[in-house]
C-alpha cells in the first residue's frame, strides 16, 4: 500500500515538475516576446468576455423576466461588445489593460500600505510594508510612462509571474518527490 502511495507521488511530482519547467520556459518567452504575449492576453480575456456575456445572456432568460430579465440581458451584450472590440483592437485592448494594470497596483498598494500600519505592531508588517511600497512605485511607473509602454508591461509581467509560479511549482514537487523517495 505505502508503495503504491509512494509511486503515485512519484508520478504526480514528476507531471508537476514538467509542468513547473514548462511554465518557466514559457515566461522566459513572455519576456523575449512581451508585445506578442500582451495581444495573446487581451485576445484571452476578448473571448473571456464573449463566453461570459453568452452566459449572461442564458442565465438572463432562463432565470428572471420582465425588468430584471432585460438589464441581465444587457449586461450580457456589453460584456460580448467588449469582448468583440477585444478581438478587432487588440492594441487598444493592450493599452487599456495596461492603464487598468497601474491603477490596480496603485489601489493594491494603498490597501496593503493601510494595511501594513494597521499591523504595525506586529512582527513583519515591514514586510507588507515593502511589498506596498514597491507595488504603488511600480503602478506609478506604469501609470507616468503610458501608453509608450503598453507594448511590453503586460508580457513582460505575464513572463515574470509565470516564471515565478513555475520556479514555485518545479521547488515544491521536487519537495514532494524527495519526501516520498524518503518514506520509501
Amino acid at each position: 500500500m505505502a508503495e503504491a502511495i509512494v509511486g503515485g507521488i512519484k508520478r504526480a511530482s514528476g507531471w508537476s515538475i514538467a509542468l513547473g519547467v514548462l511554465m518557466i520556459i514559457l515566461g522566459f518567452i513572455a519576456i523575449l516576446a512581451p508585445w506578442e504575449f500582451g495581444v495573446l492576453i487581451v485576445l484571452v480575456v476578448g473571448w473571456a468576455a464573449i463566453f461570459n456575456g453568452a452566459a449572461q445572456l442564458i442565465y438572463a432568460f432562463r432565470t428572471h423576466s420582465g425588468g430584471r430579465a432585460i438589464l441581465e440581458a444587457l449586461l450580457g451584450l456589453i460584456y460580448i461588445v467588449a469582448g468583440v472590440y477585444l478581438l478587432m483592437h487588440p492594441a487598444g485592448g493592450l493599452l487599456a489593460l495596461t492603464l487598468l494594470l497601474a491603477c490596480f497596483l496603485l489601489v493594491y498598494g494603498v490597501v496593503a500600505l493601510v494595511l501594513a500600519f494597521h499591523m504595525r505592531p506586529l512582527r513583519g508588517w515591514g514586510w507588507i510594508l515593502l511589498d506596498a511600497i514597491v507595488t504603488i512605485l511600480l503602478g506609478i511607473l506604469i501609470w507616468a510612462h503610458w501608453p509608450l509602454n503598453a507594448e511590453w508591461v503586460v508580457g513582460t509581467l505575464f513572463g515574470i509571474s509565470i516564471i515565478l509560479s513555475g520556479v514555485t511549482r518545479l521547488m515544491i514537487s521536487m519537495a514532494f518527490r524527495r519526501m516520498a523517495a524518503n518514506a520509501a
